[in-house]
């Protein structure tokens, strides 16, 4: 699985408050949860990221409730995939329950706002297609890759159920 997209960069310690502010929490729905996303840490964002972009971030992204929303905000927002330094444990698990992809990198402080890179899932290989420099991430594993092709966990375990009929 080939991502790419342009970036969108921000910093550390990104909680799920800015993600998606508490006070839109009164749904569930995608798009309307999608039309808050990140609106506290970055008022334009939504002006900005288009369908297939990436957000590049640092450590620790996702930090605060362990709520799906911000998840969920993310995708209807149009993120295609998040590459971080690090993430917090429940984020990242629900990330990939919900289907989007998430990697891990060392190296995000050398990518750059704006910049448009295509992440290799498998081979957990980031090539800056702007800049023409090349990064490491933590490869996906396939069964994770496979969740992240159905749309998230419910889809997948559904696949599987009908497959083994």
């Amino acid at each position: 699985m080939i991502i790419k997209g342009k970036v969108h960069k921000y910093g550390d310690n990104i909680n799920t408050d800015e993600i998606i502010p508490a006070r839109h929490l009164s749904t569930t729905d995608p798009d309307d949860l999608g039309k808050h996303c990140l609106e506290d840490l970055d008022a334009a964002f939504m002006k900005k990221v288009r369908k297939g972009d990436i957000l590049s971030v640092g450590k620790n992204f996702g930090c605060g409730s362990s709520r799906e929303h911000a998840v969920i905000s993310l995708k209807a927002a149009g993120v295609a995939a998040i590459v971080a330094e690090s993430y917090a444990r429940i984020f990242f698990r629900n990330a990939i329950n919900t289907g989007l992809p998430v990697f891990v990198s060392k190296e995000t402080s050398k990518i750059k706002n704006g910049e448009i890179i295509a992440i290799n899932a498998h081979k957990g290989e980031i090539k800056n297609v702007s800049s023409g420099a090349s990064y490491r991430a933590e490869p996906m594993p396939p069964f994770v890759e496979n969740i992240i092709k159905s749309g998230g966990l419910i889809s997948y375990v559904r696949k599987k159920k009908i497959s083994s009929h």
